[in-house]
């Protein structure tokens, strides 16, 4: 019996302390250093580096989808960065202000497809009926492109309180600002000269008239968009038909000179559309309106922002094709002796 106790008290110590003795065996030590063996330490990241992300799924140039304020709106990612693992994306709303330019991550982005743009739609419609549910909110009549024929120009938007004003400044930073390319400026300058200064009119009928400027595009459009597989936002037919019904109820409101008041009277009758007699020389004078016309019209954000990629699209078209649409207006426009006497008297 004492050879095992002292067999004990070779294998144990005792530590004392001011609340009496505790005894330790050497197995208990031994299993101590075991578990400090055991303890995992961390990685060395030179043998074992950071897993690399897959490629970026969207690509600088592209035109997507985005999350932004509960709704979704086209956006054209400008740059890609890969910031702590992770893909960053700087994107631009078409039609904003650069103020409205943010930096996202993939999971506010979608595909530009059809499907997605599908759920945009449904998703908006949504956020729009919700908001509109609320108390003190604006009933809104979501009329689409369609507005193009209602819209007035000297339209009058109510404003009350605070909400409403709020709302009036989002607008006006997201109004739709239309490019119009140096060439035809140059073409608006020289027709405005042509009529003010020189009394020459636009011979009319115009060939091609806006009809078929607009017919023109339309095939244009389709044949690019079955080509390459890329399409613009919204319907392309929709923006031809409604561009044409605004030209033939703008004109004879805001589109004209003076000078031209009594050829217009001359040439228009009951029967006949004002699109099917004047041509690019006018139309293009209605782009230098529709920033306020659109501004007034009952359209929501997300379609005005679709609407506004086809203007911008038009008017590349209508450059890329001005020696032929707009042949009267840079060759010498005729006087119209006739008209002009008429003025005169």
């Amino acid at each position: 019996m004492r050879g095992s106790e002292n067999v004990a008290a070779e294998d144990s110590t005792t530590i004392s302390d001011d609340g009496g003795a505790t005894t330790v065996t050497y197995n208990d030590i031994e299993d101590s250093k075991e578990d400090e063996k055991a303890v995992d330490l961390p990685p060395n990241p030179a043998q074992h580096p950071p897993t690399q992300p897959q490629a970026s799924p969207y690509q600088e140039g592209e035109l997507v989808l985005a999350y932004h304020n509960q709704r979704v709106y086209p956006a054209k990612i400008m740059k890609v960065d890969l910031v702590l693992n992770e893909w960053r994306y700087s994107v631009h709303y078409p039609g904003w202000k650069k103020s409205w330019d943010e930096v996202v991550g993939m999971d506010r982005l979608m595909k530009y497809t059809e499907e997605n743009r599908q759920k945009q739609q449904e998703h908006n419609k949504k956020q729009e009926m919700e908001s509109n549910a609320k108390p003190g909110s604006k009933q809104k009549i979501l009329t689409g492109y369609s507005g193009l024929n209602t819209a007035g120009a000297r339209g009058k938007k109510r404003r009350s309180g605070s909400v409403q004003k709020e709302k009036a400044m989002l607008l006006t930073e997201k109004r739709v600002n239309i490019y119009i390319p140096p060439g035809l400026k140059k073409l608006l300058v020289h027709d405005w000269e042509c009529v003010t200064h020189l009394g020459k009119l636009v011979k009319l009928p115009s060939s091609p008239n806006v009809d078929e400027v607009l017919s023109k595009y339309y095939d244009y459009r389709l044949k690019k968009d079955d080509g390459d597989g890329c399409r613009l936002a919204g319907s392309v037919g929709e923006v031809v038909n409604g561009l044409r019904r605004y030209f033939d109820k703008a004109l004879p409101a805001m589109l004209l000179y003076k000078n031209e008041r009594q050829q217009y009277e001359e040439a228009i009758t009951d029967n006949i559309a004002p699109s099917a007699v004047y041509g690019a020389e006018h139309l293009l004078r209605l782009f230098v309106k529709l920033p306020d016309i659109l501004d007034s019209a009952d359209i929501e954000d997300t379609m005005l922002l679709e609407l506004q990629e086809y203007l911008v699209d038009f008017l590349k078209f209508l450059q890329k094709n001005q020696s032929s649409f707009f042949a009267a207006a840079q060759q010498s426009t005729e006087i119209s002796d006739l008209t002009i006497k008429k003025q005169e008297d």
